[in-house]
């Protein structure tokens, strides 16, 4: 989900379950599911790799994003109060951090984080689940991205996502969540 192994990469369950310091079997167990929400590809031979989107793919995954990520921005937003607004502040510093010292993993988790803090307070875990599935899904892909645009500033689309919660303003959040979840990826298919 934050990019840490890039699109492609071969996987196996041995170093899965040594990394996690897990046995065989939760490590096999863990490997299924995400392979079934999308987040990893398994062959019929048994090997597991992280996916490698197409462009089809990743203009889906977009047009999923703008549909349920506005949603849960304003299904949050009457919800939202000062100290959320201060935690999301926060996390857009630790974000701006990120880029500039150019750290891709940082820089997705902490986008991620932004993402669903805000999202957490529309108290919709059935819409909520259903975007987390697209952030595993496009997890590699967004490293890809984030080394193609060579971010130098943190994503402007917060600032306006963070000054529509102030002002209460449904159309402008909506609008500035649509471009912020769709934007960047639209660079990988062109």
């Amino acid at each position: 989900m934050h990019g840490e192994v890039p699109p492609g990469q071969a996987l196996t369950l041995r170093g899965l379950a040594q990394t996690f310091g897990v046995s065989m079997t939760p490590a096999r167990e863990a490997v299924r599911r995400l392979a079934a929400e999308g987040a990893l590809t398994l062959s019929l031979s048994g090997r597991v790799t992280t996916p490698g989107l197409s462009n089809e793919r990743i203009e889906e995954l977009a047009s999923i994003r703008a549909l349920l990520e506005p949603e849960l921005a304003s299904r949050a937003l009457s919800r939202a109060h000062l100290a959320l607004i201060d935690r999301l502040t926060l996390i857009n510093s630790a974000n701006a951090e990120a880029v500039a010292k150019q750290d891709a993993v940082a820089y997705i988790r902490t986008n991620l984080e932004f993402h669903r803090t805000l999202y957490l307070r529309a108290q919709a875990p059935a819409i909520l689940a259903m975007t987390e599935t697209i952030w595993l899904q496009l997890g590699p892909t967004m490293r890809m991205l984030y080394a193609k645009l060579r971010r130098n500033e943190p994503p402007r689309n917060h600032r306006l996502i963070l000054a529509a919660l102030r002002a209460g303003d449904e159309p402008g959040l909506r609008l500035a969540v649509r471009t912020d979840v769709t934007q960047g990826l639209r660079h990988l298919t062109s």
